[in-house]
């Protein structure tokens, strides 16, 4: 059996909904999961126009393979991790996260609410390629069950997990952008119970995503923004399509890295534990080291991919992870990113702190970025990689990690060079103690990448 996947990406199946992903495809593929399940197994989605039809489908693939089917209804994907790591024994996500609106995609979990692993993912391929999954007869086909009341049950144990007396004290105003995304159903709630002054945009749930797309980057919270600045609220939060995200706008509208936000967890998370386990991947910043180091903390770097930190966070009875883009995961409450904690422990940290939030992230070690992507067909990915990763070896001194992709490090920063697990794309991402030195790297990398493509 080949090791080489031909359908899942680095957590799940994306493609374009009822073009590739039609529901005889969902169905088949989710008969396949229920083959190797053989449970009770979540079924959620997100706000996209074509969820409700895999969401169907999905189900029946399920129930002709013998499992039986709790229906969440539309929730953030986290919700449903949660769900299945108390409840259940698998779920699946209807969703393509941050993926324009014509994309949908079905991620699978296993007992515990983490993206299952390699080995299943393989034998859920062989099932559909090569064999065929189970269809058992008509007395054994299993049930529908439905459960509204998990999204509310979701916040509440969130708001229990941080200290909601002093975010209610603070008076907190507080912006926030659903991007009419699965966060629409949470995130102005949670809010709401902790308190604070809530003012929402794109808060409606729309498949067509009308007031922006679902990636929540700079160029797309420009309204944000100026609201943020506008209202003179504390601080502005917004998600992707699937509210697994949190990305911040500080009080005076100035956008926030998502590893600003990671490091500024991070220290919390250490400070109030006295130390702990931080998983991240190789491609987040080294100011997570610095403050590891200051707070007695010890990292683990996986490749790119959040289930793969999950996983890590899970084998290592980790204290906290994440990764650059926003995607926080706290492995005692989800394993998983989760923006609805996230949101509860920034407003926290906030309330507590008594500082604003320009004034939390300049405390924080200082590192410039950079971040460039290029196309390149998926055939071309091994070979532009490896050519790179041997003319690094052969021509420098600099140290490589072959985590994932090629990382490059040099003396006064890195470069990764990785291929996407879900576009013809290579992903070019630099750090290092200035911004022009960053964007240096960048280019260089982004050259080293145009020399071996076809």
């Amino acid at each position: 059996m080949s090791n080489k996947k031909r359908l899942f990406g680095t957590f799940g199946v994306r493609r374009t909904a009822n073009d590739v992903l039609t529901p005889e495809f969902a169905t088949r593929l989710a008969a396949c999961y229920g083959t190797q399940i053989k449970g009770t197994v979540a079924v959620g989605g997100d706000t996209r126009t074509t969820s409700p039809m895999l969401m169907q489908a999905v189900t029946a693939g399920l129930l002709s393979s013998g499992c039986d089917v709790v229906n969440l209804g539309i929730l953030p994907t986290p919700g449903v991790q949660y769900a299945v790591r108390k409840y259940y024994d698998g779920g699946v996500m209807i969703t393509a996260s941050h993926n324009p609106p014509q994309y949908n995609g079905l991620k699978f979990l296993d007992e515990d609410g983490i993206g299952i692993p390699d080995d299943m993912e393989l034998e859920i391929e062989r099932l559909y390629f090569d064999s065929e999954p189970d269809r058992v007869e008509f007395h054994e086909i299993g049930e529908i069950y439905y459960n509204d009341e998990i999204i509310d049950e979701y916040v509440d144990e969130a708001v229990s997990k941080v200290d909601a007396k002093a975010i209610r004290e603070a008076n907190l105003k507080v912006v926030v952008d659903c991007g009419s995304g699965a966060g629409c159903f949470t995130a102005p709630y949670l809010i709401r119970k902790l308190g604070c002054d809530v003012t929402t945009l794109n808060s409606q749930a729309d498949g067509f995503f009308p007031g922006r797309d679902p990636e929540p980057i700079e160029e797309n919270l420009k309204e944000l923004i100026s609201v943020v600045k506008e209202l003179n609220a504390d601080i502005g939060l917004a998600h992707d399509g699937d509210a697994d995200r949190t990305i911040c706008i500080d009080e005076k509208g100035n956008f926030v890295l998502g590893d600003k936000t990671f490091t500024l967890v991070e220290r919390e998370m250490l400070k109030e534990n006295n130390g702990g386990t931080i998983v991240t991947t190789v491609a987040t910043s080294q100011a997570i080291y610095d403050i590891a180091d200051e707070y007695n903390g010890e990292v683990i770097a996986t490749a790119v991919g959040d289930l793969l930190v999950a996983r890590k966070l899970k084998d290592e009875d980790g204290l906290f992870g994440g990764e650059e883009n926003g995607g926080l995961i706290f492995p005692d409450f989800v394993y998983g990113r989760d923006a609805v904690m996230t949101v509860a422990k920034i407003l926290e940290i906030l309330a507590k702190s008594k500082k604003a939030m320009s004034e939390l992230v300049g405390e924080l070690p200082v590192y410039y970025a950079s971040k460039m992507k290029i196309e390149c067909p998926d055939d071309e990915k091994e070979f532009v990689m490896s050519s790179i990763a041997d003319e690094i070896k052969t021509t420098t001194d600099f140290k490589l990690d072959l985590t994932d992709g090629v990382k490059i490090l040099k003396d006064n920063g890195w470069v990764i060079i990785r291929p996407s697990g879900t576009e013809p794309i290579f992903r070019c991402f630099s750090e290092s103690d200035s911004q022009e030195k960053a964007d240096e790297m960048t280019d260089w990398g982004m050259s080293l990448i145009k020399k071996y493509r076809k």
